[in-house]
């Protein structure tokens, strides 16, 4: 482990600043901290709301993350209500959460960490507290103290599992009473405690005790074959990118059962590594290597059996098999250890193990299966080292229980905010980097949506898969090319999708183009143009959906966005009015097709849509004006005012009928054509 801290960077810091630039040196370390994980605190000399001077416990606060943790994230918790907790013999959780509210420097400011009082019972100016691989792969094995003993000798105290809280910190304070000579204290199946009377010497420490794990565990691997060697060797990474296509829509059907999951894909080298080994299958069913990995990852993860990840069709019979059995056992494990009032949390898995092809993580949304993705590398890197030393030792299904069970997150559950109308969703927009298509994709992502951004425009689809994922969170948008008159793009934008997501709930077929003649003087390139964006390529977009929905089994809503020369056509626009008429009578062709699956098609005739539009080109408002008889500068006027209404339609309009019919507002719709467009007598639907 190379210690970072640099004098340069940390010079004219002090305090809070101090503590911040050494909390984030330890979160920007991969294998010290999984992610929220770990917490820091400095002990310093502040003035009260009356002025006085106190000592001040400045801890890192619940939720936040040491790679991007600030000053904000360091509630003050007064240290005379602390130490004043020392002589107790117990204190419920609850109990303790409400006192340590009460002793905050800054009413109403963030909640400190569930370990605030082992920071403060500890005589140490600066506390560090990770869950350093190295760390965890000594203390998760049934050689546990005899190892920490052998590699750091009595400077190290070891104190057996306790889930974090008040006794926990009692017990740490009363080891160092008992051993004061003590540089750290190695908390089992959980992680490591370093101090020092500044943050440096406490970083310093904390690095110099994980180097000497790491070397220690080196030493003992040498001539072992890690995990016991391979059994199914990794397919070709081209082959593993198949074989993820075919069976990912799948496995998101399985696991969305009671609600809908994100999935996310992963097969680098350590996970191919563990998943194709011998020892995968039993290690994988031990535990958890951390109570943190608990929360996000469950107890365990699902293992597939499969000899034959090339057969795809074999790998999802073992993939359905691998999850009822996931289901079965882990409503087992609730049911034993249940307690009054508890209710049987998602029962599915969140790390799904295929031999020979790699990882799936799932999560609420791309966020949370990346942050379960990341954690179950800490898994692997701790399997790996404890396997080095000794067996693999994990909490006992009773401990993991209340980890996961535990009232306190329980309750956090609880503050969270509703979920968004389309959140756990995603959608695939065509066209999406400008007008219509651009409106649509950032209304369904304000919705909760993660938004996959199609257009010929690669740039300006991810631009606006960009502002997406700004505006609503990491994974949130993906942009990409995609021209719907080719076969082969569409294809490899819908596998883009379900490789980012796991599948797709939306599908919003907006992709168009206008050009404006009259029959008589258009050319055949014009015609066969329009019908290649506006009818074929509604027609590829709509099979390679409806391919990808019927094997994720979960449903669907398409959205197609024609136009209001559907039902009226407009003079001197033939090719336009008619290749949309066909992609209207396509959508209600996927409506009869797809009713049986639960997969519902319905249509959005707008009318006139100007703003950010690259339909209406210059050369399209010349023809327009020209076919009605005014000028260019007319044209927009004149379209405000044949309606009923009178009014401009908005890119922003459409969307909002989009988001109706794409929702479960209209669950029982499908067939149905809404128009928006002001009100044109003629378009009216029949």
């Amino acid at each position: 482990m190379i210690a970072r801290w640099s004098d340069a960077e940390a010079k004219g810091l002090d305090g809070l600043d101090l503590l911040v630039y050494g909390s984030r040196l330890i979160g920007a370390e991969p294998s010290l901290v999984v992610w929220g994980g770990g917490n820091t605190s400095l002990k310093v000399e502040e003035r009260d709301f009356r002025g006085r001077t106190v000592g001040v416990l400045r801890v890192k606060g619940s939720g936040s993350d040491l790679k991007s943790v600030a000053r904000k994230d360091f509630p003050g918790v007064r240290m005379d209500e602390i130490l004043a907790l020392l002589e107790r013999s117990d204190m419920g959780d609850q109990e303790m959460v409400d006192y340590l509210a009460h002793s905050l420097q800054e009413l109403g400011g963030s909640r400190p960490s569930i370990e605030t009082l082992l920071h403060g019972f500890l005589p140490h100016e600066a506390v560090i507290h990770t869950h350093a691989d190295a760390i965890v792969s000594l203390s998760n094995t049934d050689r546990c103290r005899e190892v920490i003993q052998e590699v750091y000798g009595k400077d190290v105290v070891s104190i057996p599992y306790r889930r974090p809280g008040f006794l926990l910190s009692k017990d740490v304070a009363n080891a160092l009473r008992a051993h004061p000579g003590a540089t750290a204290v190695i908390l089992e199946k959980h992680g490591t405690i370093s101090w020092g009377q500044t943050v440096k010497e406490a970083y310093l420490r904390t690095i110099d005790l994980i180097t000497q794990a790491e070397e220690a565990i080196k030493a003992r691997a040498k001539g072992r074959a890690r995990f016991g060697g391979a059994r199914v060797n990794p397919l070709p990474s081209a082959e593993r990118r198949e074989v993820a296509l075919a069976i990912g829509p799948a496995l998101r059907g399985l696991v969305s059962r009671n609600r809908r999951a994100i999935l996310h894909f992963d097969d680098a080298p350590d996970v191919l590594e563990f998943v194709g080994s011998k020892e995968a299958g039993a290690l994988s069913q031990v535990g958890p290597a951390t109570p943190d990995h608990t929360i996000y990852t469950k107890r365990v993860a699902c293992f597939v059996e499969t000899d034959h990840p090339r057969d795809a069709d074999r790998v999802k019979t073992a993939l359905r098999e691998a999850v009822e059995r996931f289901v079965a056992d882990y409503t087992r494990y609730f049911e034993s250890h249940r307690q009054e009032g508890m209710t049987l949390l998602d029962p599915f898995p969140r790390v799904i193990l295929v031999p020979g092809l790699g990882m799936f993580t799932t999560g609420k949304d791309k966020r949370v299966a990346l942050i379960v993705d990341d954690i179950y590398h800490h898994t692997i890197s701790v399997l790996g080292g404890a396997s080095a030393i000794g067996s693999f030792v994990s909490l006992t299904p009773k401990d993991a229980f209340d980890v996961e069970y535990w009232p306190l997150e329980l309750y956090k559950l609880t503050l969270a905010p509703p979920e968004k109308e389309l959140a756990r969703r995603t959608a695939l927009v065509t066209g999406g980097a400008s007008g219509i298509g651009k409106a649509v994709a950032r209304r369904l992502g304000q919705e909760g949506a993660h938004v996959v951004v199609a257009d010929l425009d690669e740039g300006g689809a991810r631009k606006v898969a960009d502002e997406i994922v700004t505006a609503n969170g990491t994974g949130r948008g993906l942009g990409l090319r995609m021209d719907v008159t080719s076969e082969a793009s569409v294809r490899q934008g819908f596998e883009a999708a379900t490789l980012a997501y796991g599948g797709l709930d939306i599908v919003v077929s907006n992709a168009g183009i206008a050009v404006s003649a009259p029959l008589d003087t258009m050319v055949l390139s014009d015609w066969e143009r329009s019908f290649a964006v506006n009818a074929t390529g509604h027609f590829l977009v709509a099979r390679e959906a409806l391919r990808l929905l019927k094997r994720q089994g979960l449903g669907g809503a398409f959205v197609f966005v024609a136009t209001k020369n559907v039902m009226s056509p407009g003079k001197d626009f033939g090719a336009y009015s008619a290749s949309k008429a066909a992609e209207a009578q396509l959508a209600k062709i996927v409506a009869l097709e797809g009713g049986a699956y639960g997969i519902r098609s319905n249509i959005v005739n707008p009318d006139a849509v100007f703003q950010d539009s690259r339909l209406w080109s210059e050369e399209v408002r010349r023809e327009r004006a020209r076919a009605q008889g005014i000028t260019v500068e007319q044209l927009e006027e004149f379209y405000r005012k044949r309606n009923i209404l009178g009014v401009s339609i908005l890119p922003e309009d459409v969307a909002e009928a989009v988001l109706f019919l794409a929702s479960d507002r209209s669950a029982k719709t499908t067939g149905c054509t809404l128009t928006v467009d002001g009100g044109v007598r003629d378009a009216f639907p029949r």
